[in-house]
């Protein structure tokens, strides 16, 4: 019921900022802001590759570089769900990934594993609390914000704005932001969405990297998709 309906609240959040004259002002900043969450997008998912292919012991570029058209398409589609198939496709093109670890992680973590919305929507709450409010969290709450927000993210669906949909309550309750303060963080983020999205798919490549590592490490056979049950 609320997915459907988070456009038009951010076009009228966004027309409400231009009447008051808020976006002449904010949006610069907001856009900066924007290009530094890209920016850490992709260190994020260098350390992640570069941990798996250390516990892997194998190329992580092997993975890496097949994801590009995944990337391009969760860019596009702003959806971790939307964009399985073709991360599908991209995993199973590697030779450094087991078949049967990426039948079992890729679909998994297209749903848990959302790093790039998480990283996105700290920095984001933090501008507009800077903006709207002045100041700063203080670290001891941005630190519960950050571990309560693991934890809802695993839940957080896998759609445009989900993650930021599923943290509302800690949004409001542990960061204390009013209806402004929420308006403001729901319109921002949508503006970046596609590149947070982008950022988790391309991670899971990496996590089923750590999982192939895990598999090989232990002698876990390997299971054939074909086989029924």
């Amino acid at each position: 019921v609320i997915i459907p309906i988070l456009p038009v609240f951010i076009a009228m959040t966004f027309c409400t900022l231009s009447y008051e004259g808020t976006i002449t002002r904010q949006l610069p900043v907001f856009l900066l802001v924007v290009i530094l969450v890209v920016l850490g997008h992709y260190i994020w998912l260098a350390v992640l590759y570069g941990i798996a292919g250390l516990y892997s012991g194998k190329n992580a570029w092997e993975v890496l570089r097949y994801y590009g058209p995944a990337y391009l398409t969760a860019v596009g589609t702003m959806s971790s769900a939307a964009t399985l198939a073709v991360a599908l496709r991209c995993a199973k093109k590697s030779s450094a990934l087991r078949r049967d670890m990426i039948d079992f992680g890729i679909p998994l973590f297209a749903n848990i594993h959302l790093c790039g919305s998480v990283l996105t929507e700290v920095f984001f709450v933090m501008v507009v609390s800077k903006i709207l409010y002045g100041t700063l969290p203080s670290v001891g709450t941005m630190i519960l914000f950050c571990l309560l927000l693991g934890v809802f993210a695993i839940g957080a669906p896998g759609v445009p704005g989900g993650t930021v949909m599923a943290s509302l309550g800690l949004i409001t309750a542990v960061l204390g932001f009013d209806e402004a303060g929420t308006a403001l963080v729901l319109t921002i983020f949508a503006l970046q969405d596609s590149f947070g999205t982008a950022c988790n798919v391309t991670g899971d490549g990496a996590l089923t990297l750590m999982l192939t590592g895990y598999a090989e490490k232990h002698r876990i056979r390997e299971v054939s998709s074909n086989l029924s049950l």
